[in-house]
């Protein structure tokens, strides 16, 4: 899931009204401040002595059906669904794919991550996959993947250690839900999540194949069409996305760009 950062700019330091486990239909609409979700609550948690604003985000989230699937599903977070809607519609993962995900704190992304690519071999008959998750924060650790936690991805150190899990591998897809902890000042907010994007599309052209994938999270802003023109010149195909777990009140999207172009931008590689 998306998962605030220790980031302070400009300084860098990663269906139809509903998917279910049993449904992979998805459904766009065309692009809609920071959506919350933490650890699941099995209890909803007494609302006395809580502030109006917090009562507000804690009925929410309690009655989300993002959240009470998530809970089902024994995903660590609503955001799940989010990558599951555009994968199933855009087929990122599959089995055998080596996957790098940013910003991955709880590790929604990642067990998401792991049953697409087969990473903890649960079919044998099936080519068996990489995950690699990296974030700030300290995460639990999911089978079937390289959990990297404590970890800043901005951090050149850090992204050698990617390097040395992938042990000479090109990645096959690149994801970030990275975002940095929110001002409540849109642009502000807007340009420090570009320079977070802008760090992930850097290291994503090092590390893809050809026709590899790359799905970055914004928040909608002034720099989102530049963003976009910048990565039409490394990939075929780039679009705006936001799926239907994305709160309706949010600015968040999701740059998905398919087919990069590897011997345009590493011709000698």
């Amino acid at each position: 899931m998306s998962q605030s950062r220790n980031f302070i700019f400009p300084m860098c330091t990663c269906v139809p009204a509903f998917v279910s486990s049993q449904s992979t239909q998805s459904m766009f609409s065309p692009t809609r401040s920071l959506h919350l979700s933490g650890v699941l609550r099995k209890k909803k948690p007494g609302l006395k002595n809580k502030s109006h604003s917090s009562q507000q985000w804690i009925n929410r989230h309690v009655n989300d059906p993002f959240v009470k699937q998530a809970r089902a599903d024994s995903y660590r977070a609503r955001s799940a669904y989010k990558l599951l809607e555009i994968d199933s519609r855009y087929r990122l993962l599959k089995p055998g794919n080596t996957v790098i995900d940013c910003g991955a704190a709880p590790g929604s992304w990642t067990q998401m991550a792991v049953e697409r690519t087969n990473s903890a071999l649960q079919n044998p008959a099936k080519p068996r996959g990489i995950v690699i998750a990296v974030d700030l924060l300290h995460m639990q650790p999911i089978e079937g993947a390289i959990m990297l936690g404590q970890s800043d991805f901005t951090d050149p150190a850090v992204q050698e250690r990617i390097l040395g899990h992938l042990d000479k591998r090109l990645s096959d897809a690149v994801l970030s839900d990275m975002a940095p902890n929110a001002t409540g000042i849109h642009a502000m907010d807007h340009e420090q999540i570009i320079a977070l994007a802008r760090t992930a599309m850097g290291f994503a052209t090092k590390v893809l194949c050809e026709n590899g994938h790359f799905l970055v999270k914004l928040w909608d802003g002034h720099d989102t069409g530049l963003l976009k023109r910048d990565l039409v010149e490394s990939f075929r195909s780039v679009k705006i996305l936001r799926p239907e777990a994305s709160r309706k009140e949010s600015s968040e999207i999701f740059l998905l760009a398919q087919g990069f172009k590897r011997y345009l931008v590493h011709p000698k590689s």
